[in-house]
């Protein structure tokens, strides 16, 4: 009997060790330092699709698209003019002509975004940061979540239904789930992406002297005579406060 629940626990365990591997495998690609932008922009344009395949059926005339729904679903992800259809449009447009419209756009977004860098390195390093950070915080809440959801199974009661059976059906919805939420979440994040002019770098670079030329190597600077405040006497011998006699202004 306990080896049965053994091997039952087992199985559970599986269907999260399984996930794992997926997630540790995108984690060791990012620290690992691989160029992360195919997989960015296979996000983007993965997430435009996903945008237009929740609000627009294959059975619906380009006319009768809700186009606030649509627009309400782009503009937080991706911060692009309203989608408008012309007359034109309206006509002879279906789903998969909206989708190309849509990625072309986000897509020119980006691209617009990565030219904003003078180092291509700069974004790179942007992409690998937001995307490691993203996993992390959706992975730890899809652990909980996972943990409460077998919990929750183990109490129910499921008729005719194996538990397990139904335990690895949402686990992988909720993983899938989990996942598109990842790619929402990070293209959000670098689409909003911005650079920041310090001039005050610059500013520094020269009061350091990093930016001089080597050759000229400075010294430090010594004072010639030992600074007068305004409270001593005057060097002049009057008896009187410097600030009374030569120090006034």
């Amino acid at each position: 009997m306990k080896f049965g629940i053994r091997k039952n626990v087992l199985e559970y365990d599986q269907v999260m060790n399984e996930q794992r591997e997926i997630i540790y495998g995108d984690r060791r690609r990012v620290l690992n330092g691989d160029n992360m932008r195919d997989v960015i922009m296979k996000m983007i344009t993965d997430v435009a699709e996903s945008i237009v395949d929740s609000c627009i059926s294959d059975d619906q005339h380009a006319s009768e698209w809700d186009m606030h729904e649509l627009n309400q679903l782009v503009q937080p992800i991706f911060p692009i003019e309203r989608i408008e259809l012309t007359p034109e449009q309206q006509k002879k447009f279906a789903r998969n002509d909206m989708k190309q419209l849509l990625k072309q756009r986000v897509v020119t977004l980006y691209e617009e975004k990565e030219a904003e860098f003078p180092d291509p390195e700069q974004i790179r390093e942007i992409e690998r940061v937001v995307l490691l950070k993203v996993i992390d915080q959706k992975w730890m809440a899809h652990i909980d979540d996972m943990d409460q959801m077998r919990q929750g199974i183990g109490l129910q009661a499921y008729g005719q239904r194996d538990p397990l059976v139904e335990y690895k059906m949402i686990g992988y919805d909720m993983f899938d789930s989990m996942t598109q939420s990842v790619r929402e979440e990070t293209v959000r994040l670098l689409m909003h992406i911005r650079v920041e002019q310090k001039v005050e770098r610059e500013e520094v670079a020269q009061v350091t002297g990093t930016n001089r030329d080597e050759s000229t190597a400075r010294t430090p600077v010594r004072r010639e005579a030992k600074k007068i405040y305004p409270n001593d006497p005057c060097p002049c011998g009057s008896g009187k406060k410097y600030k009374n006699c030569h120090g006034r202004k």
